[in-house]
């Protein structure tokens, strides 16, 4: 009798508008308490929580009754349902990997980075997201076989505004009871969870959509009298050069190594008796090396090209999505690749097995002022040489050498390595069989370690060859992890292989393991291991300086690493600061969210004197981060040229590289610097193990055929004249010198 009642009140339109409601909402409450991790604190919340969904899912669903034809209704609602349910489901898979919502900007800029994701977007799902999807393939066949009927009765524009009005109205009251608990939530909204939490996820959605179209009109609106207050502030919190260190490497290549979700707690770690990292950890005592101990990165949703961002141009990326991908195309930068060949006449060059528009870096690498941008297209291409995001680290670093040697010096190169990415899987020959790793109940840590050894040993293959080749004499190598590798919910998994106690895990731990290797290596320099407090906004300063570049007219956040006056603060995009004696989590400067930076302590009472030092900090994170946010958004550096900088003019072309510089050498003739042009190729100086070149050596010595019949196009000219600049310009100092 019920179940026939319950088929009865479905059969009508609005019985089955309900049905689509009351299963999305179940759906939503599954993964809101076991995906999400939202922070419920109180009954109140719970409730909010439990209420949130309902106002948007019936306002999206009672669009469908405005369809005056039953079949043309029930499709419309059917295809809001699915559509939404989508929405809920791309979140959840982004939470997993970034412990994130998808932003506007992220969603409207999906195309730049999806051709580049691979296997590691299907690691991310898990038997229970059929639950998601379940429903709806039920309902189709339930409709099909006419369980349930279409109802034909005609519904006028009253009982469909009836619905929607229904849904405002508990839109509504949600609204309140979350203002209640949470006064200025939309005003005040530095955490995302916090809008999904007390709103749900569809109107978390509408209202980044609002928010960032009202960005979009500010960049419009903006004028460059809105400079003065970031001049202002990076003038104040400029600080001096080292006297020690300035200048110390002027005139010497710069190589940049990027390690790809590389964590510091790896360096000196053994698992098995064996190291994780043999070369790193020498490297990192090594005496030619300044290494930093308290180092952490500062990305946020913009993840590797945050990271990029910040060394590139100390400024942090935007708080709603990955600048690259939303303000890349367009926007003015003033970045090291421009600083350089105005200071020093360097050429530039980005290697990376990855799609050049993955986090759309082909516009990006242009207005920052890349000359040579060398993507998968300039390396092989056999079915084994990728893993998960490109090409696999041995393959990288080996098969670039062809384009590296023929680039003219000085240069200022970045190598993006991927290898050791999420979700960290390995083929068994790239495995080495001496390292044993770890056997813990999660296959992700487990992987972790294989791959990070991986990528150690190819740090090891390119720097016996920059040894060889005679290019380690005349370098600085920079060596940097870009973010996390392992997230908050393997880390107690993790934790007695490193030495901590998972029982007394808390939100400090989880800050210091946003802690990232940087290194400094150079044959004349003086290292050390330093415990100084640092981020990846603090690099470019402290690069430019070891050059002997003057920053105080740039507008950087960062400062010189180095120096005495150097800030020891560490401003995360979620809000989290760090400083030698406290630790905020998540920007608050309530109790148990303040922690002694020392001890690890949560502080449970504050002194006067206290308070006053903690609101300081604060104040200046939020400043600094509105700073940023402002100039990004607003496209300010437009209107500002710093004495002696010159403009991007950003006509590269990326397809050609070979050729660009091939002419490059022809017309420089005995002037070239290039190092081809001192001791002719040096390729077979390079040794690999790389199991997927054993018999195809050749790789590594020879241009691919796709790239020598690459047409020269018309463009490629600007980009052969910038080189040429520099390169005169590179052989007008040495003579002075």
């Amino acid at each position: 009798m019920k179940k026939n009642n319950f088929l009865g009140k479905i059969q009508t339109r609005t019985g089955f508008l309900t049905l689509l409601v009351l299963t999305y909402w179940l759906k939503y409450l599954f993964v809101a308490y076991f995906d999400f991790n939202l922070g419920l604190a109180d009954p109140l919340q719970h409730i909010i929580m439990w209420i949130s969904p309902f106002g948007f899912s019936i306002i999206l669903l009672s669009l469908g009754f405005y369809f005056s034809k039953p079949l043309v209704s029930y499709i419309a609602m059917l295809a809001i349902d699915i559509a939404n349910t989508g929405l809920l489901f791309a979140n959840v898979l982004n939470y997993r990997q970034l412990s994130d919502f998808i932003t506007f900007k992220t969603m409207s800029n999906f195309s730049k980075v999806s051709q580049g994701l691979g296997k590691s977007s299907a690691a991310l799902l898990a038997p229970s997201d059929i639950l998601l999807w379940a429903d709806i393939i039920i309902i189709i066949f339930l409709l099909i076989f006419k369980v349930i009927k279409i109802d034909q009765k005609s519904y006028g524009f009253s009982r469909a505004f009836a619905n929607t009005s229904l849904g405002f109205f508990v839109l509504g009251l949600n609204l309140m009871l979350a203002e209640c608990s949470r006064p200025r939530l939309l005003k005040n909204t530095f955490d995302r969870t916090y809008v999904v939490k007390y709103l749900g996820i569809d109107a978390f959605t509408a209202y980044d959509g609002i928010k960032n179209e009202s960005s979009t009109t500010v960049t419009k609106n903006a004028n460059s009298s809105e400079l003065n207050k970031i001049l202002d502030f990076v003038q104040k919190n400029y600080a001096k050069p080292n006297s020690t260190y300035f200048g110390k490497e002027k005139g010497k290549n710069v190589i940049v190594i990027h390690l790809e979700s590389f964590q510091q707690f790896l360096i000196n770690l053994k698992i098995n008796g064996k190291e994780v990292t043999p070369f790193l950890n020498s490297l990192y005592k090594n005496k030619h090396t300044l290494s930093y101990s308290n180092f952490y990165h500062q990305v946020g949703l913009g993840r590797t090209s945050d990271a990029e961002n910040m060394l590139e141009t100390s400024t942090y990326g935007i708080s709603d999505g990955s600048l690259f991908t939303s303000l890349g195309s367009t926007n003015t930068f003033q970045a090291a690749p421009q600083i350089l060949r105005n200071n020093g006449g360097y050429t530039s060059a980005v290697f990376h097995g990855n799609v050049g528009s993955f986090w759309n870096r082909n516009d990006v690498y242009k207005n920052m002022g890349y000359n040579y941008f060398f993507d998968q297209n300039y390396f092989s291409q056999g079915n084994s040489d990728s893993a998960g995001y490109g090409l696999k680290d041995k393959l990288l670093f080996s098969e670039s050498i062809k384009y590296l040697e023929k680039m003219q010096q000085p240069f200022y190169v970045k190598y993006i390595t991927v290898t050791n990415h999420t979700p960290f899987e390995l083929d068994e020959e790239d495995q080495d069989p001496d390292f044993k790793t770890s056997n813990t109940s999660d296959k992700t840590i487990n992987n972790y370690f294989q791959t990070a050894h991986y990528l150690d040993q190819s740090l090891k293959e390119f720097f016996a060859y920059l040894k060889k080749s005679g290019l380690y004499k005349n370098s600085m190598i920079v060596i940097y992890g870009d973010h996390y590798g392992l997230s908050n919910d393997e880390y107690t998994t993790l934790a007695p292989l490193i030495g901590k106690d998972p029982d007394d895990w808390s939100s400090f731990n989880t800050a210091q393991m946003q802690k990232v290797p940087f290194m400094i290596h150079a044959s004349n320099l003086k290292g050390g291991i330093k415990d100084t407090l640092a981020g990846e906004i603090d690099v470019l300063p402290t690069l430019l300086h070891l050059l002997g570049i003057n920053t105080s007219q740039y507008v950087q956040f960062g400062t010189d690493i180095l120096s005495s006056a150097h800030k020891q603060i560490v401003v995360f995009r979620n809000g989290t600061v760090i400083t030698p004696t406290y630790t905020l989590i998540g920007g608050k400067t309530t109790k148990v969210n303040v922690y002694d930076s020392k001890t690890g302590k949560a502080l449970t009472s504050f002194t006067q004197k206290q308070k006053a030092a903690i609101k300081k900090i604060s104040v200046y994170a939020k400043q600094s981060l509105a700073l940023s946010d402002s100039l990004n958004n607003k496209n300010l550096l437009r209107y500002y040229t710093p004495k002696g900088f010159t403009p991007v003019t950003p006509t590269f072309d990326y397809s050609n590289n070979y050729q660009q510089m091939m002419d490059m050498i022809a017309s420089l003739g005995n002037k070239s610097t290039a190092l081809y042009s001192q001791k002719g190729s040096t390729t077979k100086l390079y040794k690999t193990n790389a199991s997927e070149l054993v018999g195809r050596e050749s790789e590594i010595t020879k241009v691919p055929e796709s790239v020598l019949n690459t047409p020269t196009s018309s463009s490629s000219g600007s980009s052969s004249s910038s080189a040429s600049s520099a390169s005169s310009s590179s052989a007008s100092s040495r003579k002075k010198e």
